[in-house]
């Protein structure tokens, strides 16, 4: 996923009129038009996947503005909406509970640490080929990179140190998080930016393809298969949502955030993705390790060759930072929601620090499971495509579940009060579902541009394994108990359970006003109701 920082957990915001629920007073935290820019910004940005567009050209600039157009402004404008009308606790838990029960509420956040999990390996090889630029000569760092053993070592050894490290607690990792941000990818991204031009204004060969226009060919199935991954960039908008009841204005200053946080990630990854067409020729574009050559290259063109394994190990470092608070990060949400009776009692453990261990573990397992995956597949290239591209599916699933949960929330619950309002919500929605579901269908196309092996064992390693990561949410939430509920859980009641009805029936409540509600402990779902 495209995101380098991550929320510890989906906390609900404050209501703007500083009392939580049961009115309890609750500090107010204004948040600014600014910083809810920035927090978006360094949620989604990423420069690790620029060079799987680079291949395009000038093409790639059509597609980022549409995939801007189609799911990040469509995401976080429906995820605000949602934030703002259901400030209580569980973030998309609760917003999709509220629409379809549930059932559909735990898949759409299991969906949502699943789809990181599957994402792991893929951000963790891209560190295994920094780590390998570091050091050595251009043919040895590219031999050892693609080396599918010394990859597997790495991604099991930095991913199981870093989980290790987090059960230190969340304060250690945010901190490794912000210094890896800013030393591993803005400082990186404004450099590979500036050095380009640089690079151009020196004389150097440029490489970039510049008859392939703005404008791609649609008739090419397989040109738009790895655009398709597109999507994948810009994962993670909806996760700032939450904030919205923090801001003075949320009507007014929360889409100018959007607009402005849309504004930079679109110019990052446009000018980046250009800058490496600049340095390398499309047929030499590697997935994993273009973005260390581009640097390597543009050093070397600026008679600065030293600098290139300075910008390995910077990007390196991004990654360990990076990876640290997504370790924590989403699980947390999952253990929060677990304790409202959705996990085994196991798995809703925590060591003396507060931290999920029970939960990072298991965690680690499927990315260790992953990760051997290298094995038999037939090289890097491939197992980061695959394991990219079964995240993205994941990703697009929950997209569309929480866009009909809130088209169905406008239909069910007409009177709610609605802080922030999506304007023409059926056309937003609309848009975005039909874009995730073709973007979804696209995912399971080999591309041509990547030796992937057989095109028979790459879609059915995508078709296997999305059908049962797809489908693990609904087993655990068949197979649960009532004992699995913990005490004090925290979560306050459904509307529909609060009014009596079902999740389906339409609200009676006039003017979204609710009658006295059940304490905050009440039992968030019912099997009867469910």
């Amino acid at each position: 996923m495209a995101t380098s920082v991550k929320p510890a957990a989906p906390a609900a915001a404050a209501p703007a009129n500083g009392k939580a629920q049961g009115g309890v007073k609750k500090k107010v935290v204004v948040i600014s038009m600014m910083a809810l820019a920035v927090m978006n910004v360094t949620t989604v940005m990423s420069l690790r996947g620029l060079p799987s567009q680079a291949v395009y050209g000038l093409s790639s600039i059509f597609y980022y503005v549409i995939a801007a157009v189609v799911l990040l402004i469509p995401t976080a404008l429906v995820a605000a909406e949602l934030a703002s009308t259901f400030p209580e606790k569980g973030g998309i838990f609760r917003w999709v509970s509220e629409a379809f029960g549930p059932s559909w509420g735990f898949a759409a956040l299991y969906y949502e640490w699943q789809s990181i999990v599957v994402w792991f390996p893929t951000v963790l090889i891209y560190a295994s080929v920094a780590f390998a630029y570091i050091v050595g000569s251009a043919s040895f760092d590219a031999a050892l990179a693609g080396n599918k053993f010394y990859v597997i070592a790495v991604v099991l050894g930095v991913f199981w140190a870093v989980t290790l490290f987090t059960f230190r607690g969340m304060q250690s990792s945010s901190m490794l998080s912000t210094l890896g941000g800013l030393f591993g990818t803005i400082i990186p991204g404004a450099i590979l930016i500036v050095g380009a031009g640089v690079y151009i204004a020196l004389g150097n060969p440029v490489h970039l393809d510049m008859s392939t226009g703005l404008i791609p060919k649609f008739t090419d199935i397989n040109g738009l298969v790895l655009a398709a991954s597109i999507f994948l960039f810009f994962a993670g908008m909806e996760m700032q949502a939450v904030h919205i009841s923090d801001m003075k204005n949320p009507t007014r200053d929360y889409p100018r955030s959007l607009f402005l946080a849309t504004v930079v990630i679109l110019s990052v990854f446009i000018l980046g993705t250009l800058a490496i067409g600049v340095l390398i020729p499309v047929k030499d574009i590697n997935l994993t390790q273009s973005l260390l050559v581009a640097f390597r290259d543009l050093w070397a063109g600026l008679h600065v060759p030293w600098m290139g394994p300075v910008m390995a190990a910077m990007l390196a470092f991004g990654v360990l930072g990076q990876v640290s608070v997504i370790v924590a990060g989403p699980s947390t949400g999952l253990l929060a929601v677990g304790k409202a009776g959705y996990l085994p009692k196991f798995f809703q453990g925590t060591n003396k620090n507060g931290i999920q261990v029970p939960i990072l573990v298991f965690q680690g397992v499927i990315v260790s499971i992953l990760a051997l995956a290298l094995t038999v597949l037939p090289s890097v290239q491939s197992a980061y495509q695959i394991l990219g591209q079964m995240a993205t599916i994941i990703i697009l699933v929950m997209y569309v579940v929480m866009y009909t949960a809130a088209l169905r929330l406008r239909h069910t619950q007409p009177n709610k009060p609605r802080p922030f309002r999506v304007p023409a919500l059926w056309l937003v929605g609309s848009v975005g579902v039909i874009a995730a579901v073709a973007a979804f269908i696209l995912s399971f196309v080999p591309p041509q541009q990547i030796a992937t092996g057989s095109p028979v064992l790459y879609v059915g390693i995508l078709v296997v394994g999305s059908a049962i990561f797809l489908g693990i949410p609904f087993v655990i939430y068949a197979l649960r108990k009532k004992d699995w509920k913990s005490g004090d859980t925290g979560f306050a009641p459904f509307d529909w359970q609060t009014e009596g009805r079902k999740p389906s029936a339409v609200s009676t409540w006039p003017n979204g006003v609710a009658p006295a509600a059940p304490p905050a402990d009440h039992e968030p779902a019912t099997p009867a109701a469910a």
